[in-house]
């Protein structure tokens, strides 16, 4: 993969496909090369030009010690959407990456052409806050849980009651999950969006498309439809039985979501 300097740290990209770009923003931990399990190929094929990168924390981009905030992944972004000429472009986020889309469209609104904003949320709840600090402070204390039970509660907290039903696909799933236990994202699990940013969501110019997962314990979508509410020019999809990476589990209908959309703008 080659490598482009923003914000002072090294980051990892790709580049595929012909057409307009889209760049494509990973969640928490997690390396960019998951998009192209299933939606670089079907944006590539709808006649897109693909970016994917490795956040900070993901090698081989750059891994800075200590603990990394939202402003941090922003100025990233913002970095590689300069040191590449892609702006203003089509942006498509998840999770973490959905929150790192929303800033960089509120802060630099001539770099974003559109916005799709998957599992995403304006603030946290009561509960969501509760796992927020409970993550932390299992962090702080130092302890590493084995990789098996990593992998489990991963897979509890990600996917949908129907994949779960799925004897052979939980196994599939928690293999994968065991085996990436490793991937690290340095000090990305110390990110900690707290607040509610719906009254900043209102400046956001840009039009976007709020994609939400019926049974997604992390960003539910009583909270992603309050990100929908808050952005002026912005709709809102719900895709039934998947969870918080429904774009892993219900591929097929997150790509006609995406498509249509970046089709529109």
């Amino acid at each position: 993969m080659p490598f482009v300097q923003a914000n002072g740290i090294r980051l990892a990209y790709e580049r595929s496909g012909k057409g307009e770009p889209v760049l494509m923003i990973m969640g928490s931990s997690a390396a960019g090369r998951v998009w192209t399990t299933y939606q670089t190929p079907a944006l590539q094929r709808a006649g897109y030009e693909t970016i994917v990168f490795d956040n900070r924390g993901i090698p081989p981009s750059d891994v800075p010690p200590g603990r990394y905030a939202l402003a941090d992944m922003v100025a990233d972004t913002v970095g590689l959407i300069e040191a590449l000429a892609l702006g203003p472009c089509r942006i498509v986020g998840t999770s973490l990456g959905a929150m790192i889309a929303q800033e960089v469209a509120i802060d630099r609104p001539d770099l974003v052409r559109c916005a799709a904003l998957i599992a995403t949320r304006g603030r946290e709840d009561v509960f969501r806050r509760a796992l927020a600090v409970a993550d932390h402070a299992l962090l702080d204390s130092g302890v590493t849980v084995p990789p098996g039970y990593a992998a489990t509660r991963s897979v509890m907290e990600m996917l949908s009651p129907a994949t779960l039903r799925n004897d052979a696909a939980v196994s599939s799933w928690l293999e994968i999950f065991e085996l990436a236990g490793g991937a690290g994202g340095g000090g990305q699990a110390w990110v900690d969006p707290v607040g509610d940013r719906r009254d900043r969501l209102r400046s956001i110019t840009a039009p976007c498309r709020v994609i939400a997962f019926t049974d997604d314990l992390i960003c539910p979508p009583h909270l992603c439809a309050e990100v929908a509410d808050g952005i002026p020019d912005c709709d809102y999809v719900e895709i039934r039985d998947c969870g918080h990476m429904g774009y892993l589990e219900r591929p097929e209908e997150v790509n006609l979501a995406l498509i249509e959309f970046l089709d529109k703008h």
